[in-house]
């Protein structure tokens, strides 16, 4: 199957965080029908388990509905770029060779938790190119991250008396300004007030920080903690360090696509990916694969055709370096 089929077939199967099961029997079925054995590991898919070189990336998407179209350069669509342009790549390339000298993983539950790559991460051990969109630059500095919810409380009255109340969302906002002193940040969401004409005594706030690799995450936790806890209650969903990848996967990846005829260079991955999770564990882990992130989770989310193609070379040359004396 050609690039646009199988990422269109991809794409038309609706994979939300904790609905893959649709998705994990395709992309299993297809495995099977080039005669690789494929094991299910905590709703992750598996080739070659006992390998310390991977392969990895995720089958959800966010639960958007966007649906495919191909411009002829550009295929549009929910989940087209982030990330199953990745899981094309590595289908097509599996299908071209006939010997496997790495794993691969096909990962659920990266869009919400994580759960999924926490799992796989202390199961297994070695080095790994996760596939998420860098434009097929390799992105050797990953961002840390602390994203936080506040729960800014105020004081109810009635909206024509507002001296009599104190106002959450005004305090939100208030927080806000003095938060930015300390970092920049994103305001993912912000939910307050009513239709009831009344002061809104409850504002709920999420920030997400983005760390470099050489920002302290324990630090700016405590300082965001101090200011906010202020204004009302403040809870941690995400928090994780910074890296910089400079093993084996990173040495592998530049020499597969210099090989492969591609342009070496670099960039930073700024979002949350299941790389995180392996990081913590040992692992030796670079980022790449093909589309932009900007794009991504949007409804104008899209991946050039012609870097899917390209990814999969490369992913045929890693297979070559893999097996030669040098790696």
């Amino acid at each position: 199957m050609d690039a646009v089929s199988l990422l269109e077939k991809l794409v038309s199967i609706e994979s939300p965080s904790g609905k893959e099961d649709e998705i994990a029997e395709f992309i299993s079925s297809y495995l099977k029908k080039m005669g690789l054995r494929v094991s299910k590991e905590n709703n992750n898919i598996v080739l070659n388990a006992d390998a310390d070189f991977w392969i990895i990336t995720h089958m959800d998407t966010v639960p958007m509905k966007a649906k495919f179209r191909y411009d002829g350069m550009f295929a549009y669509g929910t989940g087209v770029c982030d990330a199953k342009g990745s899981i094309t790549a590595v289908l097509i390339a599996l299908e071209k060779l006939k010997e496997m000298e790495f794993g691969v993983a096909f990962l659920s539950d990266e869009e919400e938790t994580g759960s999924s790559s926490a799992y796989f991460a202390k199961e297994h051990r070695g080095s790994a190119i996760v596939m998420e969109p860098t434009s097929l630059k390799i992105a050797t500095r990953h961002y840390g991250t602390l994203e936080v919810n506040v729960k800014v409380k105020g004081k109810p009255a009635h909206g024509a008396m507002p001296e009599c109340g104190e106002n959450a969302i005004e305090k939100a906002i208030e927080m806000l300004e003095k938060l930015k002193e300390l970092h920049n940040f994103t305001v993912l969401k912000i939910n307050g007030g009513s239709d009831e004409y009344v002061i809104p005594d409850i504002c709920d706030v999420r920030i997400d920080f983005l760390l470099k690799p050489d920002e302290d995450v324990p630090n700016l936790k405590k300082k965001v903690i101090d200011l906010a806890s202020v204004y009302g209650d403040v809870d941690v969903i995400e928090e994780a360090e910074g890296f910089i990848s400079e093993g084996k996967a990173k040495s592998v990846l530049e020499y597969a696509m210099k090989t492969a005829g591609i342009e070496v260079d670099y960039a930073e991955m700024p979002a949350w990916t299941d790389a995180v999770n392996l990081r913590k564990e040992g692992w030796d882990v670079v980022v790449w694969g093909p589309g932009e992130l900007a794009h991504c989770h949007t409804r104008i989310e899209r991946v050039p055709i012609y870097e899917i193609e390209c990814a999969s070379r490369v992913i045929i040359a890693i297979n070559d370096v893999l097996s030669s004396l040098n790696f």
